[in-house]
Parts: C-alpha cells; structure tokens; sequence
C-alpha cells in the first residue's frame, strides 16, 4: 500500500509592519515642514487644467522632462479648447521627448474633449469626477485636489511607497495600502504638505539605491536598519535642506 502523499502547510503571509506611532509621525512631519512651510509640486503649470495635463503626462517621466516638454505646449494650449484645437498630432510633436509620448497625446486631446463636453471647460473638483478623464488615475487626481484645489489628498507614487515603507512611517504592500495609512497617521496640519515632503525627501535624500542617510534629518526616526554611512567616513551635519532646490512659485511658464 502506497503512502498517502504529504500535504504541505500553506506558507503564512508575512505580517505587514505597523506604522510609526502617532507621535512620531508628527515629529516627522515637523521636521520635513520647517524647511518648507508651505511646498509645492515641482511641475510646471499656469493654471488647474494645465496641471491636470502635466501631471498626466508625468507617469513614467521625470518633472524635468515634462517641464521641458510643456513648456512651449502651454504656450500655445492652456485651455482645453485650444488644445483640441492644436490636435493630436500638434501635441504630440511639443511631447516626444517624454516616455509612451504616442499614448499621451491621444490621452490629452481625450481628457481636454471630455472636459468640453461634460464640465463646461473647467476641472472638476471630485476624486471621482476626475478619474473619468482618460490618462487620470486616482493619484493624478490626488495631486490635483491637493495642488490646484488646496485638499488635504495624499497621493502616493514610487517616492512616496519608498519613503513610507523603508522609513517605517506606513508601510503598505500597494499604493492604496500606504494611502490609508498615510491619511490615518498624519495629523491634521500636515496633511495637505505630507504628499510634498515625502516626495521631495524621496526625490533628494532617500534615493532608491542608496539613500542619503548621512545628511537626513529625519535618520533618527526612521526604522531602516541598514542606514547608508558617511561616504567621507565623518559624520556630516543634515543638509540646510533636505528637499531639493527651492521652487519659486506655484505656477511658471
């Protein structure tokens, strides 16, 4: 008589970390806010609808790139009428530089149709009422609830599920799990900031492959273990900022 096969136990999810405490958490986003009070997206754009389309046409592109890109397009289409006026194929040649250029600009022309034909011209201000627009996922319409409309959203890209997870703060598997608990830990004055600081600490100092440790502020809160030394072997004081060069303003062309 054969032996029955062995069934293997079912390997048990490891358990997601919990977040940071409450009070840490504020200490945190105190220290991220005292070198900027009051941030700003590092995109360039003159007014909701331009943002809209600059922030759609950020995703797997660099602001720099898109800023370069837009910055003749917004010249001559900063309304959604004169940008299907200017056509596919005239936004197009103003974004080839920037990655999956072709989805875009059909992307654009779509949303810019869409805002004629439902909202009278204008950028909704719901959550649900932007992710209708081709090319806008829930974290353009984060960022534009935040930025153009003043909401305390938290939208969560690759530098914020970077920063929330290795620091501890709110670890999450998925974009939306960092989102939830993001918006739980964050105290109230620093929420419509948190998605600003956090990109930008991202962006500048807890890089992807190795992270500025030496010069972060916030190194002793955070929770990440194997923290980058010194490259010159000497303890250094934090940068004077630890996110980035200052944006001049809100809007630029």
């Amino acid at each position: 008589m054969s032996a029955s096969p062995k069934t293997s136990r079912p390997k048990r999810k490891k358990p997601i970390p919990r977040g940071l405490p409450r009070d840490t958490a504020s200490k945190l986003f105190e220290i991220l806010a005292e070198d900027r009070p009051d941030p700003r997206t590092e995109l360039d754009f003159v007014n909701p609808y331009t943002l809209v389309v600059a922030v759609a046409l950020s995703a797997q592109a660099t602001d720099v790139g898109v800023n370069k890109a837009t910055k003749g397009l917004f010249q001559i289409a900063d309304t959604p009428e004169k940008m299907v006026a200017l056509g596919e194929e005239g936004v197009a040649e103003h974004i080839r530089t920037i990655g999956l250029w072709r989805n875009k600009a059909k992307n654009v022309i779509a949303l810019s149709e869409l805002l004629i034909d439902e909202f009278g011209g204008e950028v909704p201000r719901t959550r649900d009422e932007l992710i209708r627009l081709p090319g806008v996922g829930r974290k353009t319409a984060n960022v534009v609830l935040n930025e153009a409309f003043g909401e305390p959203t938290i939208a969560v890209d690759t530098h914020i599920f970077r920063v929330s997870n290795r620091t501890g703060l709110a670890p999450g598997k998925t974009p939306d799990d960092v989102e939830a608990r993001l918006e739980k830990i964050t105290p109230p004055e620093f929420k419509k900031g948190a998605h600003h600081w956090l990109i930008l600490h991202g962006r500048y100092t807890c890089v992807a492959r190795k992270p500025k440790c030496w010069i972060c502020p916030i190194a002793e809160l955070c929770r990440f273990k194997d923290k980058t030394p010194d490259p010159a072997g000497v303890k250094s004081e934090p940068a004077k900022s630890s996110l980035g060069p200052k944006h001049p303003g809100k809007t630029r062309t």
